[in-house]
């Protein structure tokens, strides 16, 4: 059922759906069309207050507000259709992307705002470098059904440019009044990395414009099954990114580092796949995580149907899942807190932004992977 559902949330190709329920009908329309950059642009030319209501501002100030008062979406969906999330479902697998011309009128606007001292938060979406890169074949005629554009590796079709958001963030940070743009928002490595005309530009001027002190990336996991499962790609790419992203930093004389979203007790991830990540996570990423996520199920994904069938939703096989609480606790903490045999190899000990995961619990061998 789930496959019907989300086979039918491409706009171009989607169709209704229809399920009775007794004498009643439950009826899924197709999704709204993409919005275009003119529609898009639109939207955000509104003169919005960059505030939280009067109604709620009697009831106290809104922390989480100071993050995103004075950020800058640049584009909508996102085509990594990692199993666990559900940006795919509720923006879509088509990136929609602002003008240039849109972004850097925003910027200019929010100069004068009385609250601006001169920091752009963030400026990105969903996965901050898919700006202004889609798939033209999927434009005209929906996304691939069977296909995916980053898993289990990049699509040839998709031609990943970063000379187009290279561009944009030269010319935002010249703008007068504003001191820093920061890219808050993670960034797909292995599309840099697949970028063989301005990625190393692109990552470039990130590594020494546009970070503040941590720069967001998301493995998730070490394990290979795990990956498979989650629909990330393996960890050789990280590698090879991390080593740049640390060379072009030690150019710049920067002091920042890389901050990686990690997730313990994801449907498939045992105490043997978790002890995996911890080897990583110490000997190859030279750190020990003081925040992991514990994986939550989230409606609209495949991780969901995972998790309550106990399956692989593409080939049926039975797989393991971490269902009680607190062994999904000691799976997190298997790596989260630091060992005595690991404290003294970890170089930099650096915080994972806690955005996704699960915990822990020793399980039967499986018979295939």
């Amino acid at each position: 059922m789930y496959h019907l559902f989300y086979q039918n949330n491409d706009p171009i190709t989607a169709k209704g759906l229809t399920q009775q329920k007794g004498d009643r009908f439950l009826v899924q329309n197709p999704p709204a069309l993409t919005l275009t950059q003119p529609q898009l642009d639109k939207i955000y030319s509104l003169n919005y207050e960059r505030d939280q209501h009067p109604y709620y501002e009697k009831q106290g100030s809104v922390k989480a507000l100071e993050t995103i008062r004075f950020s800058i979406p640049t584009h909508r969906g996102c085509y990594g259709e990692c199993n666990f999330c559900a940006i795919a479902v509720h923006e879509g697998r088509t990136v929609a992307s602002r003008s240039q011309t849109s972004i850097l009128s925003e910027a200019q606007a929010i100069t004068k705002h009385p609250k601006f001292k001169g920091i752009i938060n963030d400026l990105g979406g969903p996965t901050a470098n898919m700006y202004a890169i889609e798939c033209a074949k999927k434009l005209h005629n929906g996304a691939c059904v069977d296909n995916r554009c980053l898993f289990p590796e990049i699509c040839p079709v998709l031609k990943i440019d970063h000379t187009n958001q290279l561009d944009l963030l030269t010319k935002i940070r010249q703008i007068p009044g504003i001191k820093k743009v920061f890219v808050g928002s993670g960034i797909r490595y292995d599309m840099v990395l697949a970028d063989k005309q301005s990625g190393l530009a692109y990552l470039k001027e990130i590594v020494a414009h546009h970070t503040s002190g941590q720069l967001k990336v998301a493995p998730e996991h070490a394990d290979p099954y795990v990956l498979k499962m989650m629909g990330k790609p393996t960890v050789g790419s990280l590698l090879k990114f991390k080593k740049m992203f640390e060379k072009l930093t030690y150019e710049a004389g920067k002091d920042q580092y890389l901050t990686y979203y990690l997730i313990a007790a994801y449907p498939g991830s045992s105490d043997r796949e978790m002890k995996q990540l911890k080897e990583f996570v110490t000997n190859k990423l030279r750190l020990t995580p003081e925040q992991v996520q514990i994986f939550t199920p989230t409606p609209s994904t495949y991780a969901s149907v995972m998790y309550y069938t106990e399956q692989d939703p593409f080939t049926g096989e039975t797989i393991f899942v971490e269902k009680n609480i607190t062994q999904k606790v000691a799976q997190k903490e298997m790596i989260a807190k630091p060992t005595a045999n690991s404290a003294n190899k970890v170089e930099n000990v650096r915080t994972s932004n806690p955005s996704r995961g699960y915990a822990n619990k020793t399980r039967p061998q499986r018979s295939s992977r």
